[in-house]
């Protein structure tokens, strides 16, 4: 493939950071999208640019730029997902 264009987006990751990370790869009892999410900070931070990143992981490049920019403002915890609105997530009905 050839080389792509270079991006100013940069992830810096602690080692901390770095070692969930890479343990989110190997695990299987995670959900694979927090997995997936993971893989894009990996790729991201070693470089790579962000047409491949989004290729290679199966989404487009606006999900990579979303993952990167939920990253930057609240580190792993903004990686989990987010509550989803609606009666079915608050409320539960009532036993039979």
């Amino acid at each position: 493939m050839p080389p792509g264009r270079t991006t100013r987006l940069k992830v810096r990751l602690t080692q901390a950071e770095r070692q969930t990370l890479e343990a989110w790869q190997r695990a299987h009892t995670i959900p694979a999208a927090r997995a997936r999410r993971g893989r894009i900070l990996l790729l991201v931070e070693a470089g790579v640019p962000i047409t491949e990143v989004a290729q290679t992981v199966g989404i487009s490049r606006r999900f990579v730029y979303k993952w990167v920019a939920r990253f930057q403002a609240r580190g792993l915890q903004g990686l989990e997902d987010l509550p989803r609105p609606g009666p079915w997530h608050t409320r539960r009905r009532p036993p039979r």
